[in-house]
């Protein structure tokens, strides 16, 4: 009787271990939301291997335009460019391009209300944007991208309005799909579930791939949502004055869930108890079920250190990308690209050297799309991969490289590898890097990660006070500078500095600050009755070769 009862006890202390392991969240994707309210929002993506996958954030101080609508004026018609520069009360002019400007603004008989989607008119079909707008005319626009530096944001008169499964188009006609969905057999499904809904004049509309196999139900549920949304908008644009804010698009945190929350994300952990009840409450009205997947997090550690998200962050502001086999990237971003460069570095496993610069290559090719993704790089993009000579190396790196990128939702566009190894690209850049929200130009170098030596400051300070020393107005000079230019003045240049002195009759004082970079020179110019008078030595002048100081009188 007794062993029979230790078998039961042990029957029902297992039975808990079971639960336990069925509750446990199953194997997935995860969003990890970390928000410092009212100062920053950061969203990270991490795949079934707990891996970055993908990462958003958004500051305050800088929060995203993009998809914002505005009635604007135009300020200046350039036919020069094909563009014309519109103020929609954002402080800095938009830019419209001839190639943006919906049918409806243009001139004469070429003016149409509606157009098909995906089919704009060409840009050689399109009359000059001169007579299509003129100064002072009202346009209805959507920024399609940030300013960057001193440019400011893209705009576009073709407006688009997103919904969770739908992308609504007013002034656009006919239906179209995604064109991730490329299963032939599923894009027709999806139109015919399209052509079934009762759908307005004038609008066109895009199945997003949220949408595929959803029900007609749940696809009109959208469409009578972004229909409330654009009565609303049209009301504003009849009503308002220009420039003005017609519609703001939702938050980081609603934005990324629309767009990217599906089945294959299994948890939402949100470490700010207000925006989790909010993302569960969003969720209630597009996926009623997969609401109870947000999980609010109040450890003590921070969310990003515990699934090691910050030391991921780490290496994206980096230059350098460590690959598994051994090899590295190199990241340079200029002004006009972006250069990667594809090292070997300890990457020895194999005896042959075209399978061992393959292995390199393949690796870095799918690094090199996620570093895309993760640092928001865009424009034309040169890859210097390992060079190889078999062609079907070079094919099958290219594949790679595409396939990587055409899971991301920029449009990118890969050229085939030329024999240099170097392959070509472009990607779709929605607004400034990563970096640059992150970063800014360093105050001594100018961004440019160069600073001039002691020496070469030394001899530019030289030709300055050369200038300012023989100006007849110019009785004293005190010339402020760091403490290793000083040094090196009143010490291997003191014999300059008393030549100038004597040859002249004035008198020269070197002081010495601490706090100031390199570069930093201060001239205090005064007179011989001790006002301070204006000195501001152009840079050409101070470039000039330093002529020998004049002899001193004779007595």
């Amino acid at each position: 009787m007794a062993r029979r009862t230790t078998r039961k006890k042990k029957t029902k202390t297992s039975t808990p271990t079971k639960d336990s392991k069925a509750k446990s969240p199953p194997p997935g994707r995860m969003m990890l939301i970390n928000v410092m309210t009212g100062e920053e929002c950061r969203i990270a993506v991490l795949d079934e291997k707990e891996k970055l996958e993908e990462l958003y954030m958004e500051r305050a101080s800088s929060a995203s335009h993009v998809g914002n609508i505005y009635k604007g004026r135009i300020t200046n018609v350039e036919p020069s460019i094909q563009a014309a520069f519109v103020d929609f009360g954002m402080g800095k002019n938009g830019f419209l391009h001839i190639s943006d400007l919906h049918p409806q603004y243009f001139s004469g008989d070429r003016r149409q209300s509606t157009e098909n989607v995906g089919r704009k008119i060409p840009r050689r079909d399109r009359p000059p944007i001169q007579r299509c707008l003129r100064r002072g005319d009202e346009v209805i626009c959507q920024i399609t991208k940030e300013g960057i530096g001193t440019k400011g944001p893209t705009l576009s008169s073709y407006i688009s309005l997103p919904g969770r499964y739908l992308v609504m188009m007013p002034g656009m006609s006919r239906l179209g799909v995604s064109r991730k969905i490329e299963d032939d057999e599923a894009r027709h499904r999806m139109r015919d579930i399209l052509a079934q809904l009762d759908l307005p004049r004038d609008m066109g509309f895009i199945l997003r791939t949220a949408g595929l196999d959803r029900t007609r139900r749940d696809i009109q549920r959208d469409l009578n949502y972004l229909l409330r949304l654009w009565k609303a908008v049209n009301k504003r644009i009849k009503t308002e004055k220009a420039p003005t804010e017609l519609y703001r698009e939702s938050d980081l945190v609603i934005r990324t869930i629309r767009d990217i929350f599906d089945q294959s994300i299994t948890r939402a952990i949100v470490d700010d108890a207000d925006t989790a009840e909010r993302a569960r409450e969003f969720l209630a009205l597009i996926m009623p079920r997969s609401r109870e997947r947000v999980e609010f997090y109040d450890g003590k550690e921070p969310l990003f250190h515990k699934y090691g998200v910050e030391t991921e962050l780490e290496k994206i502001y980096s230059r350098h990308v460590s690959l598994p086999c051994g090899g590295s990237l190199v990241i340079d971003s200029t002004e006009a690209l972006v250069a990667i460069d594809v090292n070997s570095g300890k990457s020895r496993q194999h005896r042959d050297a075209e399978e061992s610069a393959l292995r390199v290559n393949m690796e870095a090719a799918e690094e090199i799309a996620r570093q895309l993704r993760l640092r928001d790089l865009g424009g034309v993009i040169i890859c210097d991969f390992i060079d190889m000579r078999a062609e079907k190396h070079r094919r099958s790196i290219e594949r790679s490289l595409r396939e990587a990128l055409k899971k991301q939702k920029e449009r990118a566009q890969v050229l085939r590898m030329s024999r240099f190894g170097i392959i070509e690209l472009t990607r779709q850049r929605r607004g400034p890097a990563l970096s640059r929200s992150v970063y800014q130009d360093c105050p001594y170098c100018s961004g440019s990660g160069l600073a001039k030596t002691p020496q070469s400051m030394t001899l530019d300070v030289l030709r300055m006070l050369q200038l300012a020393i023989n100006r007849e107005n110019i009785h004293a000079v005190t010339v402020r500078l760091s403490d290793s230019v000083a040094h090196e003045l009143q010490n291997r240049k003191r014999h300059a500095l008393d030549a100038l002195e004597q040859g002249t009759g004035k008198r020269i004082v070197i002081e010495a600050k601490a706090d100031v970079g390199l570069d930093h020179v201060e001239f205090e110019c005064h007179d011989q009755e001790d006002r301070q008078v204006t000195f501001l030595p152009s840079v050409s002048t101070a470039l000039q070769p330093i002529a020998e100081p004049p002899a001193p009188a004779s007595p």
